[in-house]
């Protein structure tokens, strides 16, 4: 009898969508990603904050490739693409909002990745918010004024771009900090390489 062929199981397929989703400014516009799989199996949920001057699309072909096992949510940051402005254009409001995204999800415990002004907004909500936020990713982060030591695990991407990412601030301020060198990317760097970006990435975030 022929011995037969080993099947291949069909590759995983991510699903993505748009939402809104309310907070204490009016409403978020979120792009969303989910693996297939769902249920208890996944990792933690993954937030993306992008830069103050575009909106979550930056993320859009990043999102299919890091949500092969994991729920990842890319917020339009409030006053950013379709979501609702706060009074001010600052990291605390951004931070506030993201924080309501999180709460309205029911979530316990999200990791963040931030580039550029959202590198400043996950910074500030890991800052305030221990509690909530266990990782952070972040490219290109501004240095901030007042901000206390962020103790969570910390993965800084430099690239071209990147100015205060590589600072003796951002060394101080994660003091458990992760550097990586990517000097071959610059500001398109997930439109660009989304793939290698989301293997590097979900390495640490499952480390």
């Amino acid at each position: 009898m022929a011995k037969q062929p080993k099947l291949t199981p069909p590759p995983t397929t991510v699903r993505t969508r748009r939402a809104y989703f309310d907070c204490r400014f009016g409403q978020l516009h979120v792009r969303t990603a989910f693996p297939t799989t769902g249920g208890f199996d996944e990792g933690v949920t993954l937030f993306c904050l992008h830069p103050s001057e575009v909106s979550s699309r930056a993320f859009h072909r990043f999102l299919p490739e890091i949500a092969d096992d994991r729920s990842v949510y890319a917020p339009d940051l409030p006053g950013c693409g379709e979501s609702d402005p706060a009074p001010s254009m600052n990291f605390q409001e951004a931070a506030a909002a993201v924080a309501d995204l999180a709460k309205d999800l029911r979530l316990r415990q999200i990791d963040l990745l931030g580039f550029r002004f959202g590198a400043g907004v996950a910074l500030e909500l890991a800052a305030a918010r221990p509690d909530l936020v266990r990782r952070l990713v972040l490219v290109a982060a501004p240095p901030m004024d007042g901000l206390p030591v962020v103790k969570q695990e910390s993965l800084v991407l430099r690239i071209k771009l990147g100015v205060g990412d590589d600072s003796q601030w951002t060394k101080a301020i994660l003091p458990q900090a992760k550097f990586i060198d990517l000097a071959e990317y610059d500001a398109d760097m997930f439109d660009a390489a989304p793939r290698t970006l989301a293997k590097q990435i979900g390495a640490f975030l499952k480390a």
